[in-house]
Parts: C-alpha cells; structure tokens; sequence
C-alpha cells in the first residue's frame, strides 16, 4: 500500500483533557465522549449482582476467569500446521496488558504431541565431556540454589509469514509466538560445574523426553551464561504444553533451543548438525546459502491495540496505542510510533519493568479526529540496534526465509475504526 492517508491525530496529556471537560462541562468528558449521566439505569437501580449471593469460590479450586473474558483463548491458524500432534498455538497479544503472559494463553509449540510425565519417573542425565556422568531426580534439583527470571519466549517463525506481504490480520497471528513470564529454576551452569566440564567442551546437547526427540546444539559460553533448568513458570507448575516438568529455558534466543520435558544434557566438542539446525531454524537467503546459527531474537515490537483483533469502537477522541517490545540482546530503551506510515515518529512510554530480555509495555496516548491512521511502532535495543522496517531487511536477506522476521508491522486503522494488516512502501 503506497498512498499514505493524512493524518491529524497529535499526542494528548490525558490529564489535561480530563481538566478541560471539568472546565468546559462541570463533569469530565469520559473517554467515548459520552457524559456522565444520573438516568442511566445501570448506576441508579438495583442490579441481580447487587441483590443475590454469589456462588461460593470454593465451587472453583483452580480458579478460572471470567465467563465474559472466554473469548480470551490460544488460537491456531489451520493451514499452517500438520496436525494436533505437531502444531502450534498464539498467544492472544491483542487482550492482554503489562508484560508477563498468564500461564494459560502463552505461546506454544509442540512436534509430537504432548508428553505426559509423571515428575517422580522423570530424571535429567548430564553426560559427554564431564568428570562425572550424573542423574538427577526432580527431588534433587529442587535441592540446588534456584533462581526467578522473567525472560520472553519467542519462536524463530514468528511473523513468519509476512516475509512476502501481509498475510494474517490480527496481531495473535503475525507476532503472537512470544510470551513472557517469570521462570523458576536452576543455573545450568551449577549442574555443569556439579558434573564438571572438561577443557575441551565447546558445546552441550539438551535432549528432550518427548517422542520427536529434541535436540539443539548450545555453544558452552551460552550454557555457563545464563540459561536455567527451569520447573516453573509465573510460580506454579510448567503447564504440560510447556515441557512439565522440567525445561531449558535459554533467555534471548530462539524458542526452539528451549527443549522441553528435558531429559539429557550432553556435552561435546563440536555442534552436532541435527534436524533442527540444519533442515529447520537456517535462514534461507536469495542466492541459495542459507545463514545458519542465528540464535539470537533481534530488536522487536508490535503495536497490540488497535489491531485488526482490536478495532476502536468508541469513535473519534482519546485514544490508547498500546504494544508491546522485545530484543534478546537485553533491555528495549526506546519506542518510537508512528501513525502516518513512517513520516513522522513520537517517542512512546515504556510502562512497567523494564527487565533485560524480557516484554517491555509501550503507551502512546493521541486525540483521534477519525481519519486513516497508518500506526506503526520500532524498538531500539541496549546494544543500539533499531528494528528495520520490511523494505530494508528483504535488501539484506531476501524473501525466501521464514525466520527472524523482526522488521516494523504496520496495522491501517481504517476511519470506521476496523484495522487491517497492510504494507507502506
């Protein structure tokens, strides 16, 4: 889409608007532009949830959210995957907030199926180029110092499809291969110095339990840095989906690395080309080479609302862009927003922690006059990397990839308030 439409929405103090409604209309001008009104039934008669009992919380002992929230689900796109055993599920981005992802709608992505563990029968051998072979049982690595580490998630194929044009309308589908939320469990670097690595080790294999046999190579440096054996997520249990009851868990590279249901950890000398390194996770360029070993996830944001999953329904006026940021290279120092395709930029606010190789949440506030918006968002990372836009990395890479796509998204919000997925050239 070439035509930018003009725009005329500007930056807004929000408290600022809120005094000018007081002034002008002795009540503050809500955010839909409607007054506060004493007729309306909903404030001044008694309703059924103010006149009945509850039903008790004890009727819940896993509790649940609300019914009217049940929209709020994983979905999967059908043609993009084999079948239920080997498929993947999308975090909805566009209904969530603040950075850490509940536990039952992150990102996950499955080969086989789900395997089913009973955590006293499973156990995580340490072998290979070690002092001493070990075994360990769950109870013996909850014996070890732990730690709590709010890393995100991200799969090499997000945003995947959109190499070659926008393709999927809704941000749960182009970036919703990430989730964020706080890990618990031990260094693995403690278990390695436990088993004692040799001199020549240059590499550890983590293997995981389930029946496609997942294996990755991770250089050492990566291995005694800050990767952890994690056993729970957000304070409870892995959910059985995220590798119950034991997982890797390898902050700012490729979700594929984090083997699930992890089993064995072998150390070695050399990088050991398996399936998943070598058919799968290169990265395919125009002249037939293909990149290999691009672990890390680069500078990267969406804006999550407006979307196409998230249309403004309130008309003109004040109006939230809302995403979220992400690099594996550490911290997100800056968001810029642009809402005329990429003419002009305004800096966003970061909201909330702002953790290394963690989400980070962005807010641009605006007064929407109800023209086209063209809204875009680009991160810029500690190490100084800036996101690309599309046009800039398909010059550096092509279009044959389907991996490490972390150029700027551009969503049309359209005068209606319905979005759609487009390209800006």
């Amino acid at each position: 889409m070439s035509d930018k439409p003009k725009t005329k929405a500007k930056a807004v103090d929000r408290r600022g608007f809120l005094k000018a409604g007081i002034a002008a209309g002795g009540a503050a001008v809500l955010a839909t532009g409607a007054r506060a009104s004493e007729s309306d039934p909903l404030i001044t008669e008694i309703q059924d949830w103010n006149r009945y009992l509850g039903e008790g919380v004890q009727a819940y002992p896993y509790g649940q959210p609300s019914r009217y929230e049940a929209h709020v689900v994983r979905r999967d796109v059908e043609w993009l995957t084999a079948s239920t055993e080997s498929s993947v599920n999308f975090t909805p981005l566009h209904e969530l907030e603040g950075i850490i992802t509940p536990n039952g709608l992150c990102f996950e992505r499955h080969h086989a199926g789900i395997a089913e563990i009973d955590p006293a029968n499973h156990r995580l051998m340490i072998n290979g180029l070690v002092d001493t072979p070990l075994v360990f049982t769950m109870a013996d690595l909850k014996r070890f110092p732990r730690e709590n580490r709010v890393y995100f998630l991200e799969c090499a194929a997000n945003s995947g499809m959109e190499w070659r044009g926008a393709q999927l309308n809704g941000c749960q589908y182009t970036h919703g291969m990430v989730h964020c939320v706080v890990y618990t469990g031990v260094p693995l670097r403690t278990l390695l110095e436990e088993a004692g690595v040799k001199t020549n080790a240059r590499w550890v294999m983590p293997e995981g339990a389930d029946a496609s046999a997942m294996t990755r190579s991770v250089p050492i440096e990566k291995a005694l840095d800050d990767c952890l054996v994690a056993f729970k997520m957000n304070g409870e249990a892995l959910r059985p989906e995220q590798g119950y009851p034991l997982r890797l868990v390898v902050p700012g590279w490729e979700g594929n690395m984090w083997v699930k249901w992890l089993r064995r950890i072998e150390v070695g000398d050399e990088p050991w080309h398996h399936r998943e390194e070598t058919s799968k996770y290169t990265d395919l360029l125009d002249t037939g080479k293909a990149r290999r070993f691009t672990w890390v996830m680069d500078a990267k944001s969406v804006i999550t609302s407006p979307s196409p999953q998230m249309p403004v329904t309130h008309g003109k006026g004040p109006l939230v862009i809302s995403g979220v940021a992400w690099s594996g290279n550490g911290t997100v120092k800056r968001v810029d927003v642009s809402i005329d395709g990429g003419r002009n930029w305004t800096t966003a606010r970061i909201d909330g922690p702002s953790l290394p190789k963690a989400l980070h949440r962005f807010y641009l506030d605006i007064d929407w006059d109800g023209s086209d918006l063209l809204i875009q968002s680009r991160a810029m990372d500690e190490a100084g990397f800036f996101q690309p836009t599309k046009n800039e990395l398909r010059a550096a890479r092509g279009e044959n990839s389907i991996y490490h796509n972390n150029s700027i998204q551009t969503w049309h919000v359209k005068t209606d308030g319905t979005v759609e997925n487009v390209e800006v050239s």
